[in-house]
């Protein structure tokens, strides 16, 4: 684990306050505001005032996986019989929101491990397998990646070559994936290979397997405080048990990547809003030509345009999670 303590001397304050020129607060609800705040609140407090000096060193403050479990950032909008929040689509945005305003990689470790991880497990997997992962999952005692992109099939999942091979009660997974955030923490994998049908499922593979690999990526210029690696795989037995049933074919993975797409638009806007908020607050400090430069009106329409497309995006994602919350989203919205 990350000794985070020495960091303290290199704290930053955290100075945002939230604009609503437009009063999209009243589109949400008490719950959504509660669930806002308290994201916010922890933002400020455990994320704000360290993730530069994290992000500097390319180092992960794991510290943190156990506070995004405390706050309910792990599968939100899951039902609460598994131990997660059972809170709707839009409170899952929001909560994306405000910790993507701290950091993205701070959002990217909770958007994994909720969409592409839970998810996938509550959507197809028994219900031993959700009993088991599930509540584990969201309090933070596991940590999950995600292994869907492949060295040489980045942008095409259809192409990937990982497979799994009929063994009795097993099955032997050999393969491996590129770029997954969180696997070298991550004590399980939710990971999509091609059966001997050439048919894609997903499987949930345990870190202690034999042959089961996860090397970290070092020198990485973005999401430098969010840890990534690869999946290796070599002659891993699986037991069949840990197979998603209720999925087959590229439906599986896709589906999962809507949801967490899903979070991320909410996450592009909380990074939007900080950085409206940066912007306002330096044109009212600093000065030029005897006045501070947001006196200016070429000042002033720049920060107007910032604040309507931001505006315009929030109504957007609002009116996506009603129509998640209705089961009326598709994809391609």
């Amino acid at each position: 684990m990350e000794n985070h303590s020495r960091v303290a001397t290199h704290s930053k304050e955290d100075r945002y306050q939230a604009h609503d020129y437009y009063n999209v607060d009243e589109l949400l609800s008490e719950d959504h505001i509660i669930a806002r705040d308290a994201v916010r609140t922890w933002v400020k407090q455990e994320v704000s005032p360290i993730i530069e000096d994290y992000a500097n060193r390319a180092a992960c403050p794991t510290h943190l996986f156990k506070g995004l479990a405390e706050i309910g950032a792990y599968g939100p909008s899951l039902p609460a019989e598994y131990g997660c929040g059972g809170m709707d689509e839009i409170a899952y945005g929001i909560i994306m929101q405000e910790l993507e305003r701290g950091d993205s990689g701070v959002r990217s470790m909770a958007s994994v491990q909720g969409s592409l991880v839970m998810y996938p497990i509550y959507r197809f997997g028994s219900e031993e397998q959700r009993r088991k992962y599930l509540p584990r999952l969201a309090s933070g005692e596991l940590i999950g990646c995600f292994g869907l992109t492949e060295p040489d099939h980045g942008s095409n999942p259809a192409g990937m070559v990982s497979d799994i091979k009929d063994d009795g009660d097993h099955v032997i997974l050999n393969g491996a994936k590129m770029w997954i955030t969180n696997s070298p923490l991550a004590d399980i994998a939710v990971v999509w290979a091609k059966n001997e049908d050439g048919k894609i499922q997903g499987l949930i593979v345990e870190k202690d397997m034999p042959g089961f690999t996860a090397p970290e990526i070092h020198g990485k210029w973005s999401l430098r405080a969010s840890i990534t690696g690869e999946l290796v795989f070599e002659d891993v037995r699986v037991p069949k048990s840990n197979i998603l049933p209720n999925v087959l074919g590229l439906k599986g993975p896709l589906s999962c990547l809507s949801k967490a797409r899903y979070g991320i638009a909410w996450g592009a806007i909380g990074a939007a809003l900080d950085c409206y908020d940066s912007a306002l607050r330096y044109s009212l400090e600093r000065e030029q030509f005897g006045k501070p430069i947001g006196g200016f009106q070429l000042t002033q329409k720049k920060l107007a345009e910032m604040i309507t497309e931001i505006t315009k995006a929030q109504l957007l994602a609002w009116r996506l999670g009603s129509l998640a919350n209705e089961g009326k989203a598709t994809p391609a919205q």
